[in-house]
């Protein structure tokens, strides 16, 4: 590992916790679903990585999503029917969240081991303080607890911005840029990695495009399970990640391959 490296920013979901990014998702139906307009699993997952607030209202833009609305209200969707939705959706992902605050193996392993070497640990996140409430704590209990957390609201502008990640430099006390890694599942998060000029991993099996648990992941056939994880692959290089891994387990033998500062 390159003796330059001063920080790796972790995304949450999908990246540490909750292997496959389900919490969001299983929220994000059950709020559709409320509202008499229900939303597929893929359209839920289409922005997954934005701060809530903006990946409702990236939901309400799709045009199915968008027609469908329109035919159950009389109107389109508008910035009120986007705060309604966000007005509601706290304690479903509070609860989606507690099922599935299980750190995704080797999280926690590599955690130290960059702790071991003087590499500061941040991390950053779509969901808000109040959605962190019950995964931290649980976080905690399974042996990881990053140096600082930034939360959509924390900043002016959530991802693909790069503010939430500056913050997290800000917090540390870390730079340049070239001498930090950001972490994630999703393309938004690979895109909020470009724009504040770090490195960027992306993660693949464990994320959102594949969007499956571990165990449903493991019991596909070989073949089928290859090919999806291949296309979540090409999404995250497509998004600009300077490479893409399995699961977070992996990230230690891709850091030697860079050259920071």
């Amino acid at each position: 590992m390159s003796a330059n490296l001063q920080a790796v920013v972790f995304d949450w979901a999908g990246t540490m916790i909750d292997f496959g990014s389900r919490a969001p998702v299983v929220a994000l139906l059950k709020l559709f679903d409320g509202f008499d307009v229900p939303i597929s699993e893929a359209e839920a997952r289409a922005d997954m990585g934005m701060a809530k607030r903006d990946h409702i209202a990236a939901i309400l833009a799709q045009p199915r999503v968008a027609a469908a609305w329109a035919a159950r209200y009389g109107k389109t969707p508008d910035v009120t029917d986007g705060d309604r939705l966000f007005a509601r959706i706290t304690p479903l992902m509070q609860a989606a969240a507690r099922e599935t605050a299980v750190l995704i193996p080797g999280a926690a392993d590599v955690v130290r081991q960059l702790r071991g070497q003087g590499v500061k640990i941040g991390s950053c996140t779509g969901y808000t303080r109040e959605m962190m409430a019950d995964i931290l704590p649980a976080a905690a209990a399974q042996g990881y607890t990053p140096d600082c957390l930034v939360c959509a609201g924390d900043t002016a502008f959530g991802r693909p911005s790069p503010l939430m990640l500056w913050k997290n430099m800000v917090e540390l006390g870390v730079w340049p840029a070239a001498a930090v890694v950001k972490v994630d599942d999703a393309a938004v998060g690979i895109a909020e990695g470009r724009s504040a000029g770090t490195w960027t991993v992306g993660v693949a099996a464990s994320g959102n495009s594949v969007g499956l648990s571990a165990e449903a992941l493991a019991v596909l056939p070989v073949e089928e399970r290859a090919d999806r994880i291949a296309a979540a692959r090409a999404e995250l290089l497509a998004a600009g990640a300077h490479v893409v891994i399995d699961t977070v387990a992996d990230l230690p033998a891709v850091l030697t391959g860079f050259a920071y500062g």
